[in-house]
């Protein structure tokens, strides 16, 4: 693990324990914070443009309770938020001194992915039925996941997200395995109930063309790649 102290600090905006571990293996100290969003009420004609347009409201709800914390803490000296699709206007009401010119900057990393099977875009199951059709639909057969990362620099406003996608081909997995994985209930709580990293699943994993870490939910090389463009 390379060492990542740096003169900037990272917000990641996610719950996900996967997405922690990852941003952790990559060497990063983080502060967490989760996003309150509608996300079945985000709809897109892609799985790409759906992860990205769920990556940015998730963006834009943490900026909001960040502006929020921001105005309640007036009187002590402010961390500048800024929304990439506002950021002309937030400026320009903002009163810019030269102690926010020279403060560290902050970026806000979200996420989001989805899996796609047989051309269906699966979320998280709703229920331990559907949990376990989506499973034993990957017996045997193949599924994709899309996955997005977008990164928020909060000093600057800019912002810049992309996706990234992972094919993944099973072999024929037991009943068994099926019903341990649902009793469990992690699978519960994931995009399309697909868990490859479990020690249940990972025998039954036939192959994955593309990154474990994208499958998880957090690219490795492409949060790099926009952390350092976001810089």
């Amino acid at each position: 693990m390379e060492d990542k102290t740096s003169p900037f600090k990272v917000i990641l905006g996610s719950s996900s324990i996967a997405r922690r571990k990852i941003l952790a293996e990559m060497g990063y100290e983080f502060t967490l914070m989760s996003a309150d969003i509608d996300e079945k009420g985000i709809r897109k004609e892609t799985p790409e443009e759906l992860v990205i347009a769920l990556a940015e409201a998730k963006a834009d709800s943490i900026l909001s309770k960040l502006q929020t914390i921001n105005n309640q803490e007036k009187d002590e000296r402010p961390i500048i938020l800024i929304a990439a699709d506002t950021a002309e206007a937030i400026l320009h009401r903002l009163p810019i001194g030269d102690y926010i010119k020279e403060a560290e900057p902050t970026l806000l990393i979200t996420s989001d992915q989805v899996v796609v099977y047989e051309g269906a875009v699966r979320e998280k199951p709703a229920n331990e039925k559907e949990a376990r059709e989506y499973i034993k639909g990957y017996s045997s057969g193949h599924a994709a996941t899309v996955g997005s990362v977008l990164v928020t620099n909060l000093k600057t406003g800019f912002r810049k997200g992309e996706w990234d996608r992972v094919e993944i081909y099973f072999h024929e997995i037991p009943d068994e395995v099926i019903e341990k994985l649902i009793e469990e209930g992690t699978v519960l709580h994931v995009a399309g109930g697909l868990l490859i990293e479990h020690p249940l699943i990972k025998p039954y994993v036939k192959q994955v063309v593309g990154t474990t870490d994208s499958v998880m939910g957090l690219p490795k090389a492409l949060t790099e790649k926009l952390i350092k463009e976001a810089l």
